[in-house]
């Protein structure tokens, strides 16, 4: 049987139960994995919350590292027994069984351990999109980061810094200050003492940056157009605080404003392969992560409080028993 997490009806972390459903085997282009790692991401709660439905009863999670234990009969680049990851939609990787499509599964080496990848492949695939796709940052660009310490911000501020661009950054206390400092933030705004629009406005000498990352939602995302040099880019990843309140097109004023989606950019399964293969690579090459936090599939729901509470720091994942 396949063992899983899920919920009847949205609400808060307590909806989530165990269950167990039928292993089926794979058909046609399909790969079937013996699951032992599944990262926990904000958008898991926000799929479990309702504020992103999926149809019910439903399995939140769109990540994991596993082992593939069965192959559909045209699938031949992969065998049983090869290490893998994936990251994506469809939801439904807290589970201890999981039968994907070939083109959604990635070969790890053996040199990417599993608590190395889960709970980070999603975010490398974001922080990807968000610094080359959408903001094509160069050397001497400056970025700003909202949630510098948090599992995203820490990767987003190490890469920038290794394409070589300044980077300011919110955070809530001086030990994350610390944290994000050592992970490549040129500059730690304490948010709560200090207005981050006058402090990066004056770090930048009133130009604003070339790029701002906002994963926080509510006021958040209207206050941070202001810091924007003309024709720079907003990115909202998140609403964390509440949701992104209506902007008015003349409050743009030569300024960009998306809200991508790694979920959507990931359908297109070349982007998705290409921005794996960097991902791994930057791994390879040293790209530093803190340990983050393993919990056991069975504590998916404590794992989601800490996540809403702030109390994670980097990755977030659970442990899938054998």
């Amino acid at each position: 049987m396949n063992l899983v997490m899920e919920f009847a009806q949205p609400g808060t972390a307590d909806v989530l139960r165990s269950a167990e459903q039928p292993v089926i085997p794979p058909a046609a282009g399909e790969v079937r994995i013996r699951q032992t790692m599944a990262g926990v991401n904000f958008v898991d709660v926000y799929h479990r919350s309702g504020l992103y439905p999926l149809p019910l009863p439903a399995v939140p999670g769109v990540e994991a590292t596993g082992v593939v234990e069965a192959v559909g009969a045209d699938v031949t680049d992969l065998m049983v027994g090869d290490r893998v990851a994936y990251a994506g939609l469809p939801a439904g990787s807290y589970a201890t069984v999981r039968t994907l499509p070939r083109g959604r599964v990635l070969r790890l080496g053996d040199d990417l351990p599993d608590e190395k990848i889960a709970g980070s492949l999603l975010r490398g695939l974001t922080a990807h999109m968000l610094l080359v796709t959408v903001g094509r940052v160069k050397t001497g660009d400056t970025v700003l980061i909202h949630a510098a310490a948090g599992g995203l911000g820490l990767i987003l501020a190490q890469w920038a810094k290794r394409i070589g661009a300044r980077t300011i950054g919110t955070v809530g206390s001086p030990e994350k200050a610390e944290l994000a400092g050592r992970h490549g933030l040129d500059h730690a705004i304490l948010y709560r003492e200090t207005d981050f629009v006058d402090e990066t406005l004056r770090l930048t000498g009133g130009h604003g940056v070339d790029l701002a990352i906002d994963g926080i939602g509510a006021d958040t995302t209207a206050r941070t157009l202001k810091v924007l040099r003309p024709f720079g880019t907003l990115a909202n990843v998140g609403q964390v605080a509440g949701p992104v309140p209506a902007i008015e097109p003349a409050a743009l004023g030569n300024r960009f404003f998306i809200r991508p989606s790694i979920l959507a950019l990931a359908q297109d399964g070349e982007a998705y392969h290409a921005a794996a293969r960097e991902w791994f690579a930057l791994l390879r090459d040293g790209f530093e992560l803190p340990a983050g936090q393993t919990y056991a599939l069975a504590e998916a729901a404590t794992a989601h409080r800490d996540m809403e509470a702030g109390r994670t720091t980097g990755a977030a994942r659970l442990a899938i028993p054998g």
